[in-house]
C-alpha cells in the first residue's frame, strides 16, 4: 500500500474527522479510502450511460447570485426538460432537473457543473 502526503484546509480535516466517526471507521486512512470509493461509485454513475439518460438531478449551491448555474443551464437546455428552483437555509439554493436526452452532452454537463467548484452536492437519479 503506497504512503502519501496531502494538504487538507480545517473544513476538509473536520470532514474527515466526522466521516470516521460517523462510520466508525478506524483512522482518517479508512476515511480518505472511503471518499475515494464513494466518489469512484459516483463518477461511475454519471459516467455508466448508454446512448440516452434519464432521470433527476439534484445540486445544492451557494446563493444564486453567481450566475455559472444560468450559464450551465441554458448552455445545455435540450436536456432539461424541468426544473424547480429553490431558497434553502443559510443562502444556499437546490435546483432539480428532469433530464432526458443523449448522454454525451449530459455527461459534459455534470462534469462542467464539478469543475466550477461551486456544486456543494450533485447526485443523479437514474429512471
Amino acid at each position: 500500500m503506497a504512503i502519501i502526503s496531502i494538504s487538507l484546509d480545517d473544513e476538509s480535516v473536520e470532514a474527515l474527522d466526522r466521516i470516521t466517526e460517523v462510520l466508525g471507521l478506524k483512522g482518517r486512512s479508512e476515511a480518505v479510502r472511503f471518499s475515494i470509493k464513494s466518489a469512484t461509485a459516483e463518477i461511475k454513475e454519471t459516467d455508466d450511460f448508454d446512448d440516452t439518460v434519464e432521470g433527476v438531478l439534484v445540486i445544492v449551491h451557494e446563493h444564486h447570485c453567481n450566475q455559472w448555474m444560468s450559464i450551465i443551464q441554458h448552455k445545455y437546455e435540450p436536456l432539461i426538460k424541468t426544473q424547480m428552483h429553490s431558497h434553502l437555509k443559510n443562502g444556499k439554493c437546490l435546483e432539480i432537473m428532469i433530464v432526458s436526452g443523449d448522454s454525451e452532452p449530459f455527461s459534459k454537463m455534470v462534469r462542467e457543473i464539478h469543475s466550477t467548484g461551486e456544486a456543494k452536492y450533485l447526485k443523479f437519479v437514474k429512471s
